[in-house]
């Protein structure tokens, strides 16, 4: 799903108009966004919750030329499903 199906999707079962679903997705897109930069996360109970990670530095392997080279280390977002994503994930 992408995010113009999740508006369409969002405005058809709220009967709102698209633009206030694009609006409503946005913030909370960005709000999610803001909270991981901040290391704070975001947990949603049931589904899942979304931090930042840190990385140490390594030694990677170009694929293509097979030549090592140093990954500096750095922060990634990171999401953890929750229990009750897990178990529908698992019957279907």
């Amino acid at each position: 799903m992408k995010k113009i199906d999740l508006i369409d999707t969002i405005s058809k079962q709220s009967n709102i108009k698209r633009s206030e679903a694009k609006n409503s997705i946005e913030i909370i897109l960005e709000e999610i966004s803001l909270a991981i930069i901040s290391g704070k996360g975001v947990e949603v109970r049931g589904f899942g919750g979304f931090q930042k990670r840190h990385r140490k530095s390594r030694i990677g392997i170009n694929p293509k030329t097979g030549e090592k080279a140093e990954v500096s280390e750095k922060f990634v977002p990171f999401f953890k499903p929750g229990k009750l994503l897990k178990k529908a994930v698992n019957k279907g």
